[in-house]
């Protein structure tokens, strides 16, 4: 995975106009609640954006969190927490 962003010479992210359909509804509803519908959208892409990276970074590494969870209750852990502790 790579990251994409562009930032401007201030830091901050570029910002572009894209093209996005959204139901009528929806997008009058949120004005009806002085929502800005760009800002809206963008954190909605960015939720879903983290949740797919979370969903990849799962499969990428289903195999080492199996077998850690496998080491963990064959053995437990290597060290005994202190509210564990006789």
């Amino acid at each position: 995975m790579r990251n994409t962003e562009t930032t401007s010479h201030t830091g901050q992210s570029k910002r572009r106009p894209i093209s996005v359909t959204v139901r009528e509804t929806l997008v009058s509803e949120a004005r009806d609640y002085g929502l800005n519908t760009s800002r809206a959208a963008e954190a909605g892409i960015e939720a879903a954006l983290k949740r797919a990276k979370e969903e990849a970074w799962l499969a990428e590494n289903k195999a080492a969190i199996e077998a850690y969870n496998e080491r963990i209750e064959r053995f437990g852990t290597l060290i005994k927490p202190m509210w564990l502790a006789d």
